[in-house]
């Protein structure tokens, strides 16, 4: 694994695989860089992939004071200490985190994100469930936070589910959801300013799933009305986790962009 410094001081750690262009691949919420590894390998016969462990998991340490921001400078520190110019792939919270990426590192040739959960007029998740979740937490049912985690805020269709839950990573999830909450406070700690990213020159791949919910149709306009050189892709009969469900649908059109 190799480590890079955040601004803050955090570790980020990358399990490195591969050869060719530098390729980051940044996850979502109650993930690790394992979420990648049914599509790493064939990602690594063309690129030298970095899959990052997000703060707070892994081979990353953490800090007593949390803010997208902070994950946004993790990108961009590993972006800078690879050395660019470096693709990158970023799912949902990771996706928002790549995005903000953008505006403090000049390394990042292209990217794609992935669905990425921009606070709109709809809402994150129904009402109480967060709270309902950290009470689940604070009580030791974490598997159970996961899946209300899952079913009502991601709102996977059942047979999504059970076959999302059958993955080898889904243990390594139940560890990690005490890391949710702080993720789902995204709709109050993060403001998603498109004056930002007016000048924001990279050229970007916004994936969207044919069946996915509402809330991540409206991010998916949201960016790509922000970004100047974005173009949408729709991935039929696929929500929010493509690479799981149909990798090999994710990784041509994912592959095609980043290799084009």
């Amino acid at each position: 694994m190799d480590f890079f410094t955040s601004r803050d001081g955090t570790t980020i750690g990358c399990e490195k695989a591969g050869s060719g262009p530098p390729l980051l691949l940044v996850h979502g919420t109650t993930a690790d860089h394992r979420r990648w590894a049914g599509i790493t390998p064939k990602l690594a016969r063309q690129f030298t992939v970095y899959a990052m462990d997000r703060r707070g998991r892994g081979g990353s340490t953490d800090a007593p004071d949390y803010h997208l921001i902070r994950e946004a400078e993790d990108v961009a520190a590993v972006v800078d200490g690879i050395g660019g110019p470096v693709r990158i792939v970023g799912h949902s919270y990771g996706a928002v985190c790549s995005l903000e990426a953008t505006l403090l590192t000049d390394n990042v040739d292209r990217m794609i994100l992935y669905e990425p959960p921009i606070p709109s007029d709809l809402p994150v998740y129904p009402p109480g469930v967060p709270e309902r979740m950290q009470t689940l937490i604070d009580t030791g049912e974490r598997e159970a936070a996961l899946e209300a985690f899952f079913r009502e805020v991601v709102r996977m269709p059942d047979h999504e589910f059970v076959q999302y839950r059958a993955l080898p990573m889904w243990k390594s999830r139940i560890e990690l959801a005490p890391t949710i909450p702080r993720e789902l406070a995204i709709d109050r700690i993060y403001t998603f300013d498109t004056n930002k990213f007016a000048d924001v020159q990279v050229p970007t791949l916004l994936l969207l799933g044919g069946d996915s919910p509402a809330l991540f149709q409206r991010g998916i306009e949201a960016v790509h009305a922000a970004l100047p050189k974005s173009a949408v892709t729709t991935l039929p009969g696929q929500q929010h986790i493509a690479m799981d469900t149909d990798p090999e649908l994710f990784l041509e059109v994912a592959t095609g962009f980043l290799t084009d």
